[in-house]
């Protein structure tokens, strides 16, 4: 088979479709937003017809994915570590429903928080759920884990994690390929209740998947992606999991350590090697991308024995591994580092010029000024820019949706005015069911939803809710009259001005609808078209 130039999420996605993949859902977010945009332009998916939209957000994209997987074809799902909270719920419930077409749930994490919120480890969440996880150290591994995980997934009925994390999804390398395999034939459950959570049923669920963990354990020391490394020198051992494998490799010649080292890129952890390498060597470096799952597992196992990483300082406790991180742990001479030239010149995020949400912050500011600050709540999107210089046009940005909750938590309390800004496809992700309760509450508040026709920050996919705003707070029972529409530009600023005024003067759920589209959005549709 041909070798491609892949980035690590590219690398997955091509390794699902050739392990016979029927379905992709996923809502975008980076880093993860690569893997579902290539299976949409694949010439082999779009031939197969493979199923490859966009979902409103991450739960339901797993729950749609657990349907293909009842109807037994096998299926990817993706997002990024914020986004499995969102998904949280069916992901949890699913190690119980288990799979029937093999399901994979691909996580992106975001250590040093490049594009997030925060720092989050996704191999708790397998941990947490009793399932199986996958950790490629490259992308040749990003490729080739899908074939193995839609095996375990449909051997253990379970769906499988893979995890990666920033600089794997987007860094390229070569990638072979393997021969296609034909997807599933539509074919339904055996046990006609495998889908079924009555606590009857559950319980007898959770008491199988305890029983089946000493099995995952041993898929796990027997797997061709956890692999011991023996050497002479034993007084320190190196677990290196994931892309800390890479790190660990880049400071030896020939990619030679003179330490014994357990490769981890299966979970849950070997437990056989983990004991060959505890009973041979003096002490233990565990270096893991993200939060210190094995470290803290380790210290468990082993009491007081002599364990380093981020817990006990060696590895800084926040942001990304490197090499040069490595390096100073393993106590080797530093490489110096070349300086910045100063030509370079930091820059910091901006709104883009000709932005419809720099017309927007500058009316709402004017119509507010008078209350002064603390009034605006956000979310997370382009237009949380409105926080910086010169805009400072809002005040919080907790996670997608909490824009509206917020608001009216604050206007519970006596916030008066407490308005909320929202993108459209943050709106159509979580805003509708806050701005349910807050037409049910009867709360006064202020919701602006910032509808740039387009699904802006994370690479201009089409908004699920294009061309429907105004019916969908209407059906939710905004009244009709405070659903209003304006164009956010400078020509328009003192007509903008007095529909904030008049809908702050209002007692009761507004809306206000900002429309007009990205400046990025006319290339995209004309290139489409």
């Amino acid at each position: 088979m041909k070798k491609l130039l892949l980035l690590g999420d590219e690398a997955i996605a091509q390794g699902a479709l050739d392990a016979g993949l029927s379905g992709a859902y996923g809502y975008p977010g980076t880093p993860s937003t690569e893997i579902v945009e290539y299976i949409q332009r694949n010439p082999e998916a779009i031939e197969r017809d493979v199923h490859r939209t966009w979902s409103a957000n991450e739960k339901t994209s797993l729950e749609e994915a657990l349907g293909m997987s009842y109807a037994g074809k096998r299926v990817i799902v993706t997002m990024k570590h914020v986004g499995l909270n969102v998904a949280a719920d069916p992901y949890m419930n699913s190690a119980l429903t288990g799979a029937n077409g093999g399901v994979i749930v691909a996580v992106a994490d975001d250590p040093s928080m490049h594009s997030s919120q925060n720092e989050q480890d996704s191999r708790f969440y397998a941990k947490f759920a009793l399932m199986p996880a996958l950790e490629p150290s490259n992308q040749q591994e990003a490729y080739e884990m899908p074939f193995l995980a839609y095996k375990i997934s449909e051997k253990y009925n379970l769906p499988v994690m893979m995890r990666v994390t920033t600089r794997l999804a987007h860094s390229r390398a070569g990638v072979k390929r393997r021969e296609v395999l034909a997807e599933n034939k539509k074919h339904l459950p055996e046990n006609p209740n495998q889908f079924m959570l009555l606590p009857a049923f559950a319980r007898k669920k959770y008491k199988h998947l305890l029983s089946i963990q000493k099995d995952l354990v041993k898929e796990s020391e027997n797997s061709p992606f956890n692999k011991y490394f023996d050497s002479t020198d034993k007084s320190l051992g190196i677990i290196a999991c994931g892309l800390g494998f890479n790190y660990l490799m880049e400071n030896y010649e020939d990619s030679k350590c003179s330490h014994p080292v357990l490769k981890i890129g299966q979970y849950p952890i070997p437990k056989k090697q983990i004991e060959k390498m505890t009973s041979e060597c003096d002490e233990i470096l565990v270096l893991e991308e993200g939060m210190p799952l094995v470290e803290e597992m380790l210290k468990g196992f082993l009491g007081n024995r002599k364990i380093k990483g981020r817990l006990d300082g060696t590895l800084l406790g926040y942001g990304e591994l490197n090499p040069q991180i490595v390096r100073q742990a393993l106590k080797l001479p530093k490489i110096p580092s070349q300086a910045i030239p100063e030509v370079v010149a930091g820059r910091p995020p901006a709104l883009c010029v000709g932005c419809p949400h720099i017309d927007t912050y500058k009316a709402l500011n004017s119509a507010i000024e008078k209350y002064g600050q603390g009034h605006v709540f956000s979310d997370i999107g382009c237009y949380t820019l409105g926080f910086l210089p010169p805009y400072h046009a809002i005040n919080t940005c907790v996670d997608m949706g909490a824009s509206i909750s917020m608001a009216v938590g604050a206007a519970d309390a006596g916030l008066f005015p407490a308005i909320a800004t929202i993108g459209d496809s943050t709106f159509g992700h979580s805003g509708m069911t806050p701005l349910l309760d807050a037409v049910l509450s009867g709360s006064n508040v202020v919701i602006i939803i910032m509808d740039n026709d387009i699904t802006a920050m994370t690479g201009m996919q089409e908004s699920q809710v294009r061309g429907r705003i105004e019916q969908i707070c209407e059906g939710i029972g905004v009244e009709k009259e405070h659903i209003r529409v304006f164009v956010p530009l400078s020509k328009n600023h003192e007509e903008n001005v007095k529909i904030i005024e008049e809908e702050i003067n209002f007692n009761g759920v507004s809306v206000i609808i900002p429309r007009r589209p990205c400046i990025h959005v006319f290339a995209k549709r004309k290139k489409k078209n």
